[in-house]
């Protein structure tokens, strides 16, 4: 039996999820899949299993306005919210023009990681 995930662990996973949805949108999404993102988007930062979490999100959500018009755009509207949450935890920053290549088309130079 094993423990339930801790802060770091469901973190790691959610951010995981998060930015594979942010590569999987489509690229010129319609009104109705703009729609369904921001209403994932909101209604997952209230259900967030880390209230202390949930809310530092929800603040960022309110500062920063989420962008939902292109792939492109969430997937850096999201890079940069999780490069404030590893500004917050004292963690290095990603260069978000790259999320596309480590989320979803892989490193250019054929690496893993």
């Amino acid at each position: 039996m094993t423990a339930p995930p801790d802060v770091e662990a469901l973190g790691r996973s959610t951010w995981t999820l998060l930015h594979t949805i942010a590569a999987n949108y489509p690229k010129s999404p319609n009104y109705k899949e703009q729609s369904d993102l921001k209403t994932f988007m909101g209604l997952f930062s209230r259900l967030y299993p880390c209230w202390v979490c949930a809310e530092d999100f929800q603040k960022y959500m309110e500062k920063e306005q989420i962008r939902v018009d292109s792939r492109n755009e969430f997937g850096t509207w999201l890079c940069e919210a999780h490069n404030a949450v590893n500004t917050k935890l004292g963690k290095p920053v990603f260069d978000c023009s790259k999320w596309e290549e480590r989320w979803r088309t892989g490193w250019k130079d054929g690496r893993c990681d």
